[in-house]
């Protein structure tokens, strides 16, 4: 299985309107993203922040369960909340894994946007061998338009087998949900892993 990263995006995002922002940063998004990724195996949960200031709450609260009384009071948070690398941009993430050209960028958006690859898709080449792979999650109403056309692979969107009119998951939520599909134990995996 290739390496696999998740980068938590705040700027550029897109607010209702459809124009681009910069959101701010959650405490319940580190903490349930981070859990989702210790948990499936990321490597890294990027915090992507060009605010200093939004940057500094988030290693805080990093310190807080890696040093303070929270590792004092819950040990059990310390590990998923070293998975988390606070940057300014995209580029410094990229950067950090080795340079945009050495790995997969991947996308996801709860809108079509155009072409787009199921997660079973996704899942058998995340198996296969390839560079490392980066999975940018968008906060606010999603990623703007031009990550998403930047990207090498975009995932389509998240739906209910049935129409709800209603598409809006939280981030944490739409990261355990992909996380659980791509890499997630499937009962087709026994073979696959007994031979590996």
């Amino acid at each position: 299985m290739r390496r696999l990263s998740l980068a938590l995006v705040h700027h550029p995002v897109l607010d209702r309107q459809g124009d681009v922002i910069t959101t701010a940063i959650t405490n319940m998004d580190l903490h349930d993203m981070a859990r989702s990724g210790r948990t499936y195996g990321a490597s890294d949960l990027f915090v992507v922040h060009p605010v200093a200031a939004q940057r500094q709450l988030a290693e805080r609260i990093q310190h807080h369960w890696l040093y303070g009384s929270g590792q004092r009071r819950i040990p059990d948070r310390a590990p998923p909340m070293a998975l988390l690398r606070i940057v300014s941009s995209l580029e410094e993430a990229f950067e950090a894994m080795g340079g945009r050209d050495n790995l997969e960028v991947w996308v996801t958006s709860a809108r079509d946007v155009g072409a787009s690859c199921s997660t079973g898709q996704a899942r058998q080449r995340l198996w296969q061998q390839g560079p490392p792979v980066m999975l940018l999650l968008g906060t606010g109403w999603g990623l703007a338009k031009n990550l998403i056309n930047s990207a090498d692979l975009c995932l389509e969107p998240l739906r209910a087998a049935t129409e709800t009119g209603f598409n809006h998951l939280s981030v944490r939520a739409a990261c355990a949900i992909l996380l659980d599909r791509l890499m997630g134990q499937r009962m087709d995996d026994a073979d696959r892993l007994s031979t590996t």
